[in-house]
């Protein structure tokens, strides 16, 4: 008859891997470093109307001058429809004088991409100081 031998006790592991519960907290502490900052800037300024709507609303329509991008290469700006080629000499003179120099771009669809950012970018070279683009 073959003798049995006994095995020693096989030595458990008795207390917990604390190693994935740090790492799972330094990557917390990680993010929320980089979100904390993030929390504290706006990137979009918003100013809250100070005089009466309606008001404001029309002193505002004056103040700012609207383009519009239709298909074709043509530019209304101020309900007045020029060519491409000629936007830059009758933008000039209406943002010279524009007290606020704010300039309200609409686009149709269909017009390529590098066109609308060219009349943005021409418009700020040309002196504005706010652009806004505004859905259709």
């Amino acid at each position: 008859m073959p003798k049995l031998r006994s095995r020693p006790p096989q030595e458990g592991i008795h207390e917990p891997n604390m190693t994935p519960l740090i790492d799972v907290s330094l990557v917390l502490v990680v993010i929320l470093m980089v979100a904390t900052p993030l929390a504290f800037q706006s990137g979009i300024a918003v100013q809250a109307a100070a005089r009466g709507g309606s008001a404001a609303a029309k002193e505002a329509h004056a103040e700012r001058i609207e383009l519009s991008l239709k298909m074709g290469g043509l530019v209304t700006v101020n309900r007045v429809t020029v060519p491409r080629d000629s936007l830059a000499s009758v933008l000039r003179p209406l943002l010279a004088a524009s007290p606020t120099g704010t300039v309200v771009v609409q686009c149709e669809d269909g017009v390529p991409h590098g066109q609308f950012v060219g009349v943005l970018d021409e418009a700020r070279r040309l002196g504005a100081a706010h652009l806004a683009v505004v859905g259709s």
